[in-house]
């Protein structure tokens, strides 16, 4: 583990140990999701937020145990494909239960949504508000803002959503074509570290329901999705989720006062992140050259094994060697997964100190990597298989669920 962390900051004695007992024997690299974690996970955000409704992001952690704890505590769910709305629909989870959050649809897979009992879609385009119009009518449609995700450690923008002038004009065309403008969203930016980015989403907010209100077409919006961002604890610490929850409470209410519009929320990161972790293997340490300052450090999980996230060395996982004397101080390190595309490489600026008696064979635990992971791993590249996923009730038992 790198000079900033240590793994005690991430799990307790019990529950490392717990992880190590599960670990033992299996082929790795594997993912572990905790789902004691995933609930504590959802009842802090409910009781922090009590005025928003939840729709989890589920393109974070697909797994159906999951999808059922998070459903029975009573969420809803924000999906983004039809394969995701029939997972959910196989599992009984009902239309109403779910938005259709993603704002690039085919018009065959709006008429299924529709079909299926869907209601709630994203749109930030006009052929969009179009495909709605003709195939579902009448529906609930809240418009997407373009944010720039400052400071956002897996920014979101310039791929969704619109500028305000733009959204204005979607607006008042949607009710025209028989469609319920409803509201608006924005994404700040995945692990936004900067909790100013919502004032200035919600400010925009505040100037559209003002301004289409008073347009003359008889609209008025009632909804704001707040989108996601809210992050989880990786090498870089952040805010607690109290700070951001008071911060952006503060920022509704110094536009809309005490008559608050609906809220939704899409947390997805925050919920899933630091209830997995990822259990890899040294596969060989080597230098470049002789007298190279940095060693490398190759493990069999990589960015097509569900290290995604590290392009750019965006995400910085904490990461811990285990079965070595110690993972204090150390060498500098290149970390980089074992694929034959030189695009492998995991973290090559951020050097990693890792034990200098790192060898083969040695355990790596990758730590809060229970969200963007699984479902990032690729099919079979260089005939790697898919991330296996476990299911445990908690870390201190590792009860695997079945």
């Amino acid at each position: 583990m790198n000079d900033e962390t240590n793994i005690l900051d991430y799990l307790n004695q019990a529950e490392l140990d717990g992880i190590r007992k599960f670990m033992h024997g299996r082929k790795t690299p594997f993912l572990v999701i905790n789902l004691k974690q995933i609930a504590k996970n959802y009842e802090e955000l409910v009781e922090k937020l009590p005025y928003a409704k939840v729709y989890y992001a589920i393109k974070a952690n697909p797994e159906n145990e999951v999808i059922k704890l998070l459903f029975a505590k009573g969420s809803n769910f924000d999906v983004a494909t039809i394969y995701e709305m029939q997972q959910l629909f196989d599992l009984g989870i009902p239309a109403e239960r779910m938005s259709y959050g993603n704002t690039i649809k085919k018009e065959e897979d709006i008429d299924f949504a529709y079909k299926h009992g869907i209601r709630l879609f994203a749109t930030d385009s006009i052929t969009d508000v179009h495909k709605l119009a003709r195939k579902a009518p009448g529906s609930k449609v809240f418009f997407r803002i373009l944010t720039e995700g400052g400071n956002a450690d897996w920014p979101l923008s310039r791929k969704f959503g619109g500028n305000p002038d733009m959204i204005y004009h979607l607006i008042i065309e949607a009710k025209r074509l028989g469609l319920v403008p409803y509201g608006l969203s924005f994404h700040v930016g995945s692990q936004q570290r900067e909790i100013g980015q919502w004032d200035i989403a919600i400010s925009q907010c505040k100037y559209l329901f003002d301004a289409v209100k008073s347009s003359g077409e008889n609209i008025e919006l009632k909804l704001i999705n707040l989108g996601g961002g809210f992050p989880t604890n990786y090498v870089k610490p952040v805010q607690s989720l109290d700070v951001y929850a008071q911060e952006i409470t503060r920022f509704l209410q110094e536009d809309f006062g005490d008559n608050l519009p609906e809220i939704i929320v899409e947390p997805g990161r925050s919920i899933a992140g630091n209830a997995g972790v990822m259990v890899s293997e040294v596969v060989m340490v080597s230098k470049k050259s002789v007298l190279n300052q940095y060693g490398w450090v190759f493990i069999d999980a990589g960015k097509f094994g569900g290290l995604i996230e590290t392009i750019d060395e965006s995400i910085k996982y904490p990461i811990y060697v285990e079965g070595v004397n110690s993972n204090k101080g150390g060498a500098d390190f290149v970390l980089a997964g074992p694929t034959c595309d030189s695009m492998d490489i995991l973290y090559e600026d951020y050097k990693y100190k890792l034990p200098e008696s790192i060898k083969d064979g040695d355990k790596i635990l990758i730590l809060s990597t229970g969200a963007y992971t699984s479902t990032y791993s690729s099919v079979y590249f260089n005939g790697f298989p898919p991330l296996p996923t476990y299911i445990v009730k908690d870390w201190e038992s590792c009860e695997e669920v079945k």
